[in-house]
């Protein structure tokens, strides 16, 4: 993963936790100090646990699969969605609809329609054959369907593993994917149960720079991943061709041991064979 020193951290303000009557008591082993009425997040352990869960989300994108980025709050946003754009991953930045893993059918139903509609709304023929009212509604119809689906447009099955930015924000989605048995790698702030996923990275959810320095490690972990994936198909690939190239020259070899022709007596040999006679 990319290094990322305690000073950085230090500097985005991710040890920034909520007021102190706030908090959640499953947080405790994360949190360092009070200050101000204020719980002060163990950097040490926010470093520690980044680790682990780059190390997991690694394996994860290398088998092949993909990691789903949930961060529904308006300073999350942008950074998550353009990360996950950037390496080609699902995401959902709008608003989190009811059943997206647990009733994933239904959503594939209302993808499919998207995409219908758009190849409808490109059709220069179909637009002009329609009413203006009519192609005002699709059109409608599909930007709001791109609001909540766009960002999964590309997915045909369930992700692997969900990457959230504030549980408590997102629990319908956490909840969901621990009822598929799908890994959730989350930022936990100081009022969030880190029980509840299976990767708790105890840092400042509501801080933008926070935000923004975490999703980028995640992003490398994916990052790294992906070339490790493409490293391994390329030394596979390789290897395929090494065995095809050596099976060709020992089938050429056989080939050519099979034309050889059968040893036969000189003239010389044969006429003194005839002469002893």
């Amino acid at each position: 993963m990319a290094q990322i020193e305690y000073k950085d951290l230090l500097d985005a303000g991710v040890h920034f936790g909520h007021l102190t009557r706030k908090w959640d008591p499953r947080m405790a082993p994360y949190i360092f100090m009070e200050k101000n009425g204020i719980h002060i997040i163990d950097l040490n352990k926010t470093l520690a646990s980044l680790e682990e869960a780059s190390n997991a989300i690694r394996g994860i994108v290398r088998s092949g699969r993909k990691v789903m980025f949930v961060a529904t709050k308006k300073q999350a946003q942008e950074i998550v969605s353009e990360e996950a754009r950037r390496l080609k991953m699902p995401y959902v930045t709008d608003r989190w609809q009811g059943g997206m893993l647990t009733n994933f059918a239904t959503i594939r139903k209302s993808l499919k329609k998207l995409q219908t509609l758009d190849k409808m709304l490109k059709d220069e023929e179909t637009i002009k054959s329609i009413a203006k009212r009519e192609r005002l509604t699709r059109t409608r119809e599909k930007e709001k369907l791109e609001r909540v689906l766009g960002g999964i447009s590309d997915l045909t099955r369930l992700p692997a593993a969900l990457f959230v930015v504030d549980v408590k924000r997102e629990h319908i989605a956490v909840s969901e994917a621990h009822r598929l048995g799908i890994p959730v790698f989350a930022m936990c702030d100081t009022n969030s149960n880190p029980d509840a996923v299976d990767f708790a990275i105890p840092a400042n959810d509501d801080a933008y720079k926070s935000i923004s320095l975490i999703t980028l490690a995640i992003g490398k972990a994916i990052e790294e991943g992906l070339l490790e994936r493409k490293q391994d198909k390329d030394d596979q690939r390789m290897q395929e061709e090494e065995e095809a190239k050596r099976t060709e020259d020992l089938a050429q070899a056989k080939a050519e041991g099979d034309d050889q022709p059968e040893a036969t007596s000189s003239p010389a040999a044969v006429a003194e064979d005839e002469q002893e006679a």
